[in-house]
């Protein structure tokens, strides 16, 4: 197994912003590094160790489905050599397939999230008010259903250590504008159908998923940070899933789940993971990876 990459080094490029998983650098005006690091979160709790190779797949996979779906949406890449924005050959090696060289944009304060499947905090919505995030469902349905249609359910981005806020609909057009917000909600839709047919195909449900953007000089929307990972996903295998269970996943739920059995508080500083969990998870990461781009 590759060495983890938990924290980096850069000492040439002045550090913006660390966040759970990205460590973000600022190269010019006009472009930022962002390097995708072995890091871990749950309960938006960060993890002591790492998953060793996890975000040389996060950086691939997003890539992928920049490049993919900029039929729909211009995305952030940048064009510009790694070795213009890190000289020092010792720096890259460190980073070089965790990073990813972007244009700054001006980021929108929403989380695009989109639900094609009853999980996680929207089972949990469904259960208590018979609605998710407002959006009122049929009853009757069990734990990983199939949603009637496909959801758009914004939330607001908290930072580091704290926890998103699930927002409606017009409290994200107060946020962003009309136009803007029906654009983020439009185009998060149609991204998600578009994978989600495409993963289908190759053996992969994907049961919700987040998407961010930002705007340009210009003002036109533009898809940013991770895109259709299994971070900023739920990825179940198509063979196992079974409605009224909760399904297996190729994310991070693996953590989650064992995390649950622990007597831990949810709050920082997380705790140890066994060697066999971090093997286990970094496999489902690999088997994503494999299935989608191969």
């Amino acid at each position: 197994m590759p060495k983890a990459l938990h924290t980096t080094h850069i000492k040439s490029l002045p550090l913006l912003h660390k966040g759970k998983v990205r460590d973000i650098y600022d190269i010019d005006e006009g472009h930022m590094l962002i390097i995708t690091t072995d890091r871990i979160s749950a309960f938006d709790v960060v993890m002591p160790n790492a998953i060793p190779g996890k975000g040389v797949v996060l950086n691939q996979v997003t890539r992928f489905w920049m490049e993919k779906l900029a039929h729909i949406i211009p995305n952030h890449l940048s064009n510009m050599p790694l070795e213009d924005a890190l000289p020092d050959a010792n720096e890259r090696a460190e980073v070089e397939n965790h990073a990813m060289i972007v244009k700054k944009l001006k980021a929108l304060p929403v989380e695009a999230i989109v639900r094609g499947y009853l999980i996680g905090s929207g089972w949990k919505d469904y259960q208590q008010t018979g609605a998710v995030c407002g959006i009122a469902l049929p009853p009757g349905l069990k734990i990983a259903d199939r949603l009637p249609e496909v959801i758009y359910t914004p939330s607001t981005k908290a930072s580091v250590g704290a926890h998103d806020e699930n927002i409606d609909f017009a409290e994200s057009e107060t946020l962003l504008g009309k136009g803007i917000a029906a654009q983020v909600r439009d185009t998060s839709l149609r991204l998600y159908q578009e994978a989600a047919e495409y993963a289908k195909d190759r053996g992969i449900i994907i049961a919700d998923t987040k998407f961010e953007f930002g705007l340009d000089n210009d003002g036109s929307l533009t898809l940013i940070d991770e895109v259709l990972t299994p971070d900023s996903s739920r990825f179940w295998p198509a063979d196992k899933y079974q409605p009224g269970t909760s399904p297996v996943s190729f994310d991070k739920q693996f953590v989650r789940d064992y995390l649950e059995t622990l007597d831990w508080n949810k709050t920082a500083p997380g705790p140890e993971l066994p060697d066999e969990i971090v093997t286990k998870t970094a496999e489902k990461y690999q088997q994503a990876r494999a299935l989608l781009t191969a």
